[in-house]
């Protein structure tokens, strides 16, 4: 009885306070360049609901492009992928290196007409852009980051969506734009906070080579950057979208990527915010060949994922799921919402 009733007030907070998503990034390609295919994005997005031991469900999926691999404007087969599995997504715009985004437009009210409301139903937000001010800012360009977007472009590309988009299902879906936590710290792009819905900001310890990025130091360097993010975008909501580290690759400053290391930042940074805060993490596969760095949970699309995804004890994350003894049903909560449920239980009791 008391446990029946537990359940019911935490999903009543559970819908006060909102979803909370919980996903993985995926690529348009797989990692050899090949275009994935419906089949390809059923696999994977499958995978992501069944990984063992996993924290909670991950089942959304950020996108960076709504333009199927290889062709000029026809929707990406991660849609009906998405439809069949039941998975929420987070929708992107590719904007660098073009002058204008009307084929990611096309392709994307191509996939409204086609799909519905089955489609619509399942987008949590848009993405205009995915790291683009960084790539023309003076990091960007000395790492060599490639073709970017100034923040005027941005800001008219956005505003191209909102107009696109002001007639159909799509059009009271949050769009924001995607950077890393410098770019938002810069204020030469305070216009494009001023402009999205929410800010999706990109957070990779490993590759902050000039802020002691060893294992050991991991969770105040992941603190400072999303801070940095935080205090720059003011009361505009901040999404997780890329976070993760490398389960084999080259030493990154005092940074090395190794299996016990990814293990390691997915207990002590992503078992903090799985369930907090919107995550998508980076990444159930690898689809960059070019990356030298690799940060898959999975190999091949396996279920049983390279590392442990059991959170510890104590973290706050969602109970795992997809466990050997069965499913277990975990409660998710923002954080601030468990000592209300615990106190209440208490009460109860």
């Amino acid at each position: 009885m008391l446990f029946t009733s537990v359940l019911a007030i935490a999903a009543c907070l559970s819908g006060a306070l909102g979803e909370v998503y919980l996903g993985f990034n995926s690529g348009a390609t797989d990692d050899s360049k090949k275009a994935k295919k419906q089949a390809d994005f059923e696999k994977e997005f499958k995978t992501a609901q069944k990984l063992q031991n996993s924290p909670g469900s991950f089942n959304s999926i950020r996108l960076y492009t709504n333009i199927q691999a290889e062709t000029t404007d026809t929707p990406i087969e991660a849609f009906p992928a998405a439809v069949k599995t039941n998975t929420k997504l987070l929708l992107g715009l590719w904007c660098s290196g073009t002058t204008t985004i009307d084929n990611e437009i096309s392709a994307l009210t191509k996939a409204i007409d086609q799909y519905g409301t089955n489609f619509t139903n399942l987008v949590v937000g848009i993405s205009v852009g995915s790291e683009d001010l960084y790539r023309v800012s003076e990091s960007g360009i000395r790492n060599s980051a490639g073709v970017g977007q100034d923040a005027e472009t941005i800001i008219d590309f956005i505003k191209d969506v909102r107009k696109a988009l002001k007639d159909t299902s799509l059009s009271k879906t949050l769009i924001g734009h995607v950077d890393t936590w410098s770019a938002w710290a810069n204020k030469s792009n305070s216009e494009v906070i001023d402009e999205v819905d929410f800010v999706g900001t990109n957070l990779f310890p490993y590759f902050e080579d000039d802020k002691g990025n060893d294992i050991s130091n991991v969770t105040n360097v992941f603190e400072f950057a999303l801070n940095s993010t935080e205090k720059a975008v003011g009361d505009k909501p901040v999404w997780i979208t890329e976070t993760g580290w490398p389960v084999s690759g080259p030493d990154f400053g005092e940074a090395k990527a190794t299996m016990d290391n990814a293990k390691t930042y997915w207990d002590t940074v992503g078992c903090t915010l799985f369930g907090r805060q919107n995550v998508w993490w980076y990444v159930l596969r690898d689809s960059n060949p070019d990356n030298d760095a690799k940060f898959a949970v999975t190999k091949d699309l396996s279920t049983t994922p390279q590392f442990n995804l059991t959170c510890p004890a104590g973290s706050g994350a969602p109970a795992s799921i997809n466990t050997s003894a069965g499913n277990v049903i975990g409660v998710s909560l923002v954080g601030i919402a468990m000592p209300m449920l615990l106190a209440v239980a208490a009460w109860l009791a």
